[in-house]
């Protein structure tokens, strides 16, 4: 699954590199979804299953799916907390977590900040995605990153690693 699936572009890589044989990609959008469906050709069409929802409840049961991906899209998140708690469950155990994300320093700077649409608080740093990561389960297992720019991770759902001993700013 792909959680912000925009015009379809990422569902289409997931396909080719992956090759699953149904892939389910979601956005808030409507608009997006719109344009995915232009976008997507009829043979890529018929593997995945778009619709319009929301991170804060997805549509699907617990432990629904193998692997959930996000391409940029958690920093424009409010409550990004919560839709980690929402990707976790319904993430199976086992589960592959694969997230690129960017840091507030990118898109606050002094240029980014007056051309790009971004929050403006409640944005999330490296250790406060780590953290958080690992409260809900999510074990980041690799991850590629430039503390003032960015990560590109995967993450194995292993359960609730809810522990006193890590700290994470709210």
């Amino acid at each position: 699954m792909e959680i912000g699936c925009g015009r379809g572009a990422g569902a289409v890589l997931i396909l080719n590199k992956f090759r699953p044989s149904l892939f389910y990609a979601f956005d808030a959008d409507s608009v997006m979804i719109y344009k995915a469906k232009k976008y997507l050709s009829f043979k890529q069409k018929k593997r995945i299953i778009l619709s319009i929802a929301d991170v804060g409840q997805i549509p699907y049961k617990d432990q629904f799916f193998d692997a959930v991906f996000i391409f940029g899209f958690l920093h424009h998140i409010t409550l990004w907390r919560g839709a980690l708690t929402e990707i976790s469950r319904v993430l199976k155990s086992g589960g592959v977590f694969v997230f690129e994300e960017l840091y507030p320093s990118l898109y606050q700077n002094f240029i980014t900040k007056h051309i790009l649409l971004h929050l403006k608080e409640n944005g999330f740093h490296s250790d406060d995605l780590k953290c958080a990561l690992h409260e809900e389960g999510l074990l980041l297992k690799t991850s590629w990153e430039i503390r003032s720019l960015g990560i590109v991770g995967i993450s194995e759902k292993k359960g609730l690693m809810n522990n006193p001993a890590v700290s994470c700013r709210v």
